[in-house]
């Protein structure tokens, strides 16, 4: 397998030293590439083909969330945007899933949970810090679709769960994914945070079929990643 190759944004060289020290440490990773504003970063990332982008939000001369919707926009560009900011804010987390950012972390993390992040936004995988509650995915979702915020119940623990509701009905929901009852449950979990191996326990079958479930998700609602596809998911009452 090659490593995963990353390019890390920030307009504070220690950080970028920080998480490069981090980062090139671990087996299978390696930063290719830095960048001091989102401007560069656009040069950065098209010059070195990286698959994952640690993006900082307030930056010079064009902020992370706008160099994260041009890059996303970009079709040579094929790397997914990890955000990762000190701020704590759900309107920043909003426009960065609005801007095709596949990943939301805090730079609290521990060095254990920034790699874990850097991997699973390399797969594919939806991921958010453990302090952004999933009501707050259903918030931006609602909030996309022109309809007021969803109610979620508090978290209980470290981990935070989506509680009951009824969903919006959007203009959205009239495009009906073709979707398999057993797809249709997969994308339910996915919903849930859950990666390839617990919905796999959770289901009964192997992780290499839910692969290929989440793949068939994927494709069908027109998604990029997992955490597109619950946008998607909530946006047009699936889940």
């Amino acid at each position: 397998m090659s490593a995963v190759r990353v390019v890390l944004v920030d307009d504070h060289a220690m950080m970028r030293a920080g998480f490069r020290a981090i980062l090139d440490a671990q087996t299978g990773i390696e930063v290719v590439g830095e960048a001091p504003t989102g401007r560069r970063a656009l040069e950065v990332v098209r010059e070195t083909r990286p698959d994952v982008v640690c993006m900082d939000v307030q930056m010079p001369d064009m902020d992370g969330l706008e160099a994260t919707r041009l890059l996303t926009a970009d079709p040579v560009v094929e790397a997914r945007v990890l955000v990762v900011t000190t701020f704590d804010r759900d309107d920043y987390l909003f426009q960065a899933l609005d801007a095709g950012a596949s990943g939301f972390l805090l730079k609290n993390a521990g060095p254990e949970e920034i790699v874990r992040a850097v991997r699973a936004v390399a797969a594919g995988d939806a991921l958010l810090a453990p302090e952004v509650t999933r009501r707050v995915i259903e918030r931006f979702a609602a909030a996309s679709a022109g309809h007021p915020p969803v109610t979620a119940a508090r978290p209980t623990g470290a981990a935070d769960t989506v509680a009951d509701a009824e969903p919006a009905a959007t203009d959205d929901a009239r495009l009906e994914p073709a979707l398999t009852d057993r797809e249709r449950e997969v994308l339910r979990l996915m919903t849930d945070a859950l990666s390839n191996a617990e919905i796999a326990a959770r289901l009964y079958i192997g992780e290499a079929t839910v692969k290929t479930h989440v793949s068939n998700v994927l494709r069908a609602l027109g998604a990029r990643d997992r955490v597109q596809a619950i946008v998607l998911a909530y946006r047009r009452g699936l889940v």
